[in-house]
Parts: C-alpha cells; structure tokens; sequence
C-alpha cells in the first residue's frame, strides 16, 4: 500500500540502469558488485536512507549502492531484474500475496533466499509471519507495521476552525465545511494507481469487515464475493466523499507526490494514506504537525476498524552477487537499531516486541487500535493472486474518469479472484 506501499514502495548498479529516473537517489563508493558492496532496490523513499548510513557506519568499509522509487514502477521493474538476473542483492517485497512484489509471488518461482534461519525469524508475531512466509519459510524481513487512515495537518484544522469527524455524516459534514473554506478537505493523488485503493480499503475495513471479521475465510470457501458483499457499500461510499468535495479537484490529474504538497502546505486539511505519509509530510514542511486518525465509514464510532498490518520488508535475491552482506542487511533492518531507525523515520510502528521504541504521539489512534483489536490486514494480503489488485486499482481509475461502474468492477475482481493463485 505499498505501502507503497504499500506502498511503496519501493538498487543496485543493475537495477540502477533501469530505474535510472526514479525520484530517489543513487549512493554508491564503486561501481557495485565488490565484496564491500551492497546492491539494494527500496521503496522506502525518505527513510531507508538514514538506515543506510547506519549501516554503513556499522560496518567500516561497505558502500550501499541502492535506488528509491514509487510502488507502482518498481513492481513493473522488479519481476525482470530478477527473471533476467539483473536485480539486486536485498529488494523491498510486499507481504502476503497481493502484488507483483509481494512475499508470495516473489519466493513461489524461487527468486528469493530462505530467512528462516536468521535470528529475528522465529520472533515475528504470528500475524505478521503468516505475510512474511511461503510454506512455512520466512522470505520476508518485515520491520514495521503500517495503518490507513486520515491524516490530518494540525495546523491547518486549526486554521479552517475545524475538529476531525469521528461518525460518516460528521466526515461529510467536515467535507462540505472545509471545502466551502475554500480547503479541500483530503488530497487524493490516483494519478498514481497504488494510491487509489487506500481511501476504499479504510472504507472496506468498517463496512465489510466490521460485522464480519470472518469475511477473507469465506471468500476463500467460495462463500462470498466481492460484488454480494458490504465491497458494494464502501464503493459507494468512496464515489459519495468524491461527489461531495473531500478531495481537491482533479484527483487523476495529481500524482502522489502532488498529494503531499497539498497536505503538507495546508491547501487541504490532510491526505487519506498510510502512516508511511508522516515523514514526507514532515520532509515537505518541518514545522507542521500531522496526525492519523481513523476514517469513519458508520454513524458508531465503536464500529469504526483501521486496516492495519504489515509493511513492505526486504528480501534477499536468492543469486545474491554478495550473500554475505545481504544477509548482514537485513538482520540490521530486524535490530533493534535498525528497526526503530526504520519505523521512527516512517511514522510506524516496529514489527518485533521489546525493541524499547517509544510510540510518536502522532500515531497514538493508530497503536491504540492496534492495542485493542480494531484492526484488520490490508485487504490484497490473503488475495489468491496480484491480478486482484491490479485489477481493483485500475477499475477504481476508471470509474474516475467515468470509464467503468462499481458493479463491472466488483463482478471483474470476482472473475480474478476465482481464477486461483
């Protein structure tokens, strides 16, 4: 979500080639593929860097050779890198099943080294090793966990006079009055596909999930569908927020990074993503403050649920030109240091227990949630295939721009989910 992530999500001297126009940069002290050096592909634009340097502190002499870049065009890159044998040592890979990058796409063709043997592998929470693994090994270094919801510049609630909603009519109350403001309530960046899916899966988390918690086991038993499910209900929650100004005009028209502009100027009074969001935000505009808070899809705030779960971790390419220092990567991403570098940085929240990590006032609904059960996994996860996803992102762009409806969209998700992995 890719983060991403989510977001996001995001090389080496290889790949560096081919994602040559990415809008992360490049380190490196050599040309790559020396024993001293490390060849790394992230999406964790704004935050792998520190971790980088951390790393390389840690270990006098090595140079990571690494590239950033959006969701959207490394999980376009990353399948060829590693088919044609010109991916990098350590990439990041989404949990579960849900999109070209993830866990399970990536280790089932055998791309990816087995982790279980590391010695963060027999720590990680059973909710989360359930995404990280593919028949029971571990691929997946997952150091943080991520949530959606409204993220909201403080300064300018303040300024417009306005408190956030916690109930679906007060969201769209809030929505008219911050537009007739002249602020829009949220920026929405679907210029990029991945971006589209975070506004639906917030909604999806209450309206579906909320009276039925069992509704992935019986989409797997063949008992439910997507077009005769509460899938209906959040759509048309979605197009309703759109018809009713809670985004800046011209959603297709303004891409991720755009998005953030307007949250972090205050041009809109926030931006629905995830938590990954905050140290952009913060990038773009140190002096604001921004906090997630869930998104309201009932008139019962103690129904409200925020999808929540593991973020984009790290694999290691299973033809590492450099093992060695792949594997020393990721054990310092799953350290205490590395960890709570990553997930400070990100606005998370780190994956392992007993890391000492102190939780950012900013995301104290966010652990709060958590902390009582109120969660449920980004919805691609437990999907059987990615062409669910990409189907879902590239229906939800479409009926935008008019080119599609709800119910074509729900009945193709259907066909793609049915077709098995």
């Amino acid at each position: 979500m890719k983060t991403r992530k989510l977001p996001v999500l995001i090389a080496a001297l290889t790949a560096g080639a081919v994602l040559a126009a990415c809008s992360g940069g490049t380190k490196a002290g050599d040309s790559g593929g020396g024993s001293k050096t490390l060849t790394l592909a992230s999406v964790d634009q704004g935050s792998v860097e520190d971790v980088v340097k951390a790393f390389e502190k840690a270990n006098p002499g090595v140079k990571v050779r690494y590239t950033t870049s959006g969701a959207d065009q490394y999980q376009q890159q990353i399948r060829t890198q590693l088919s044609s044998g010109t991916a990098p040592d350590v990439m990041s890979v989404w949990p579960g099943n849900g999109n070209p990058g993830a866990t399970v796409v990536l280790a089932k063709p055998g791309y990816l080294r087995d982790l279980s043997d590391q010695p963060w592998a027999a720590k990680i929470p059973d909710a989360i090793k359930t995404v990280a693994q593919y028949e029971g090994k571990t691929y997946n270094a997952i150091f943080g966990q991520n949530g959606i919801g409204a993220v909201y510049n403080q300064q300018a609630l303040a300024k417009a006079g306005l408190t956030p909603p916690d109930t679906w009519t007060d969201l769209l109350a809030f929505c008219k009055a911050a537009k007739a403001k002249g602020t829009p309530a949220f920026a929405l960046g679907n210029q990029d596909n991945w971006v589209t899916q975070l506004v639906l899966y917030a909604l999806v988390a209450t309206t579906v999930y909320g009276p039925d918690r069992d509704f992935d086991e019986k989409m797997q038993a063949g008992q439910a569908t997507f077009a005769q499910s509460p899938w209906t209900t959040a759509l048309d929650k979605y197009l309703t927020m759109e018809k009713t100004g809670c985004f800046q005009k011209n959603p297709l028209g303004t891409n991720y990074e755009a998005s953030q502009a307007l949250a972090a100027s205050g041009k809109t009074l926030g931006i629905i993503q995830g938590n990954w969001v905050i140290a952009l935000l913060k990038g773009k505009n140190p002096q604001g403050t921004f906090t997630l808070r869930a998104l309201p899809a009932t008139d019962r705030p103690s129904q409200t649920l925020i999808p929540a779960a593991a973020g984009a971790g790290y694999g290691v390419n299973a033809k590492a030109k450099n093992k060695e220092l792949a594997l020393k990567f990721v054990n310092f991403v799953m350290s205490p240091e590395g960890m709570n570098l990553f997930v400070k940085k990100q606005g998370g929240l780190p994956s392992l227990p007993d890391t000492g990590f102190s939780v950012d006032p900013s995301l104290a609904e966010l652990s709060k949630f958590i902390g009582s059960d109120r969660t449920v996994p980004f919805m691609d996860q437990l999907w059987p295939n990615a062409k669910v996803q990409q189907t879902m992102l590239s229906g939800l762009q479409e009926i935008f721009s008019g080119q599609s409806t709800p119910d074509k969209l729900l009945d193709e998700m259907d066909a793609d989910y049915k077709a098995g992995s």
